[in-house]
């Protein structure tokens, strides 16, 4: 990229939802005298009695996990979505209602209560990547649902109540903001194109080599040109699917290995168990024809500068933009040099 982009203050596009970010690359250089979390230790027991997600331990409900030995998926104990709420719609003027439908789960990622999957094998990290696609499919077949959120909060800092390592499937009966952005998005280029737009973008990136972090034979890792977190990241498979159910299982092993470098990095960074939310955004479930959908994984981590200095969203971010100070091609060099000399790819 041209060197003005790195060293004046701009504007980038994001294709998938539509919106802006402000990017101020000169702002990096100045002094933090704001607030700093408290480092995050890493060192945490294998089975600790009083965490309601370990193995054979009792939840806040009454019920006893079972001894499980892999992923484990139960119905969210204290669900957002209700799979029996009353149907109803209110439409008065300006004030509009409608009743959601929803199951939420909780999946559990290893019994080991001291892991995060930075910290799991490549192999361990392939089973959670089946369950997905197992909870996808049959979350799926469900009349009253539309759409399938996989996503995962770690740390304090990103709201996660419990560091055993875990995740969420919320499913519910019509498609979110953020899914009804891109899904307007990918289908305007689809049309045009006859191609998704990831497919396009990622043919660019590659060319480019500037913000891939990693590659293997059917995924990219890499920052995207219109990132808003520091490091954000973004995981897109090279073949165009339209959910995770199309995901070859022989690829699944590759999938599993993009996550491990991903996250590895992320630790490296800052020498800290690394917070994000991460996502997986996928067509609806609704039969219609979504081929203009491409699956992809997102990372968004808080951390700035340090393990204890984040980037908040506040200010001009709530009412006026998303706004970064360093660079997408600057995170992406910082990653991909730890990636190069942490990780090689053994799938491929």
């Amino acid at each position: 990229m041209e060197t003005d982009i790195q060293n004046y203050s701009h504007k980038r596009y994001n294709p998938l939802t539509g919106e802006w970010v402000l990017v101020s690359p000169h702002r990096a250089k100045r002094p933090w005298q704001g607030q700093e979390e408290e480092a995050v230790s890493q060192e945490r027991p294998k089975h600790d009695e009083t965490c309601y997600l370990c193995a054979g331990n009792k939840r806040a409900n009454g019920e006893v996990n079972p001894n499980y030995e892999d992923v484990f998926v139960f119905v969210n104990d204290f669900s957002a979505l209700q799979k029996d709420s009353k149907t109803f719609n209110i439409n008065e003027g300006l004030l509009k209602a409608e009743s959601e439908q929803g199951i939420c789960k909780v999946i559990c990622f290893s019994p080991d209560h001291s892991k995060s999957l930075a910290q799991m094998t490549v192999k361990g990290i392939q089973k959670v990547i089946q369950v997905w696609q197992n909870e996808f499919i049959t979350l799926s077949k469900q009349e009253t649902i539309e759409y399938v959120q996989i996503f995962e909060n770690k740390g304090a800092v990103m709201g996660c109540s419990n560091p055993h390592p875990h995740g969420q499937i919320w499913s519910q009966s019509s498609l979110p903001n953020e899914v009804l952005k891109k899904d307007k998005q990918q289908l305007a280029y689809y049309k045009q194109q006859e191609k998704t737009l990831l497919q396009d973008y990622l043919k660019q990136e590659l060319k480019l080599k500037e913000r891939i972090v990693f590659e293997n034979r059917a995924f990219v890792v890499l920052i995207p040109f219109w990132a808003v977190w520091p490091y954000e990241a973004m995981i897109v498979p090279k073949t165009p699917q339209r959910d995770i159910s199309e995901l070859p299982a022989e690829e699944t092993i590759l999938f599993a290995e993009a996550i491990s470098v991903l996250t590895k990095v992320y630790d490296k960074l800052f020498n800290t168990s690394f917070p994000y939310s991460s996502g997986i955004h996928q067509a609806p479930t609704i039969k219609k024809n979504n081929d203009h959908w491409h699956w992809h994984m997102s990372f968004y981590p808080p951390l700035l500068r340090s393990a204890t200095v984040k980037k908040f969203m506040v200010g001009y971010e709530m009412f006026g933009m998303a706004q970064r100070d360093i660079t997408a091609e600057t995170a992406a060099q910082t990653l991909k040099h730890l990636a190069d000399n942490l990780y090689t790819t053994k799938y491929a």
